[in-house]
């Protein structure tokens, strides 16, 4: 548990496979907040991963923000801040801009 915000410690990410040390497992953290910041900007929002508190935080360009706990709670809340669908799998962001998978 969390000692400054309560939140119980999560369990960490399946993207965090391998990584076996905290700084690892951090470092993790950080580059999955910088993939979701590029996946996320082209819709207003912004995504921030202080490593201190479990989750991420997620902002509009007006200051609106939440904290989710786990990537998979990214997308309805993401949704829910811009009032339109949202597909993580979009080939602009999977790098495969003429749709071949």
């Amino acid at each position: 548990m969390c000692a400054n915000c309560g939140f119980p410690a999560a369990p960490g990410h399946w993207t965090e496979a391998g990584a076996t040390t905290g700084p690892d497992r951090l470092r993790e953290r950080f580059r999955r907040a910088h993939v979701l910041q590029s996946v996320l900007r082209p819709y207003g929002l912004t995504a921030y991963d202080g490593g201190l508190v479990p989750g991420i935080q997620i902002s509009t360009l007006s200051g609106n923000q939440s904290i989710v706990l786990t990537l998979e709670d990214v997308w309805p809340l993401a949704e829910r801040l811009t009032g339109k669908p949202i597909d993580p799998l979009d080939p602009r962001f999977t790098g495969d801009a003429e749709g071949r998978g």
